[in-house]
């Protein structure tokens, strides 16, 4: 999924507990699910991020050319401009974009 165009807010909001339960009938649960799917935004932003600043990583930096690479710098602001990954992944439940399986019911 491209996280760039998320419509998830940047901060926090209030929301409806009664809401967030309808899918699976316990906020337990609906919390547990969230917070997983969280988790695997984070590793995979995480990648993304180290990916990208590979590319400007050589042998031999010195610290003015640490300071003076501005497109490192953009592209890590960028990362940090993000949503948390925890209101990424609340958007995704809310809007049926999560698919998850209890075990004990199959």
């Amino acid at each position: 999924m491209d996280y760039k165009k998320t419509k998830a807010p940047n901060s926090t909001i209030t929301r409806d507990l009664s809401n967030l339960e309808i899918g699976t009938g316990n906020i337990y649960e609906t919390i547990a699910i969230v917070a997983k799917r969280a988790d695997q935004i984070e590793v995979e932003l995480k990648k993304e991020l180290d990916a990208k600043l590979e590319e400007f990583a050589s042998i031999s930096d010195n610290l003015e050319e640490v300071f003076e690479n501005r497109e490192q710098i953009e592209i890590s602001k960028f990362y940090e401009r993000l949503p948390n990954p925890v209101l990424i992944a609340l958007e995704e439940f809310i809007d049926k974009q999560i698919y998850f399986r209890k075990p004990e019911v199959e």
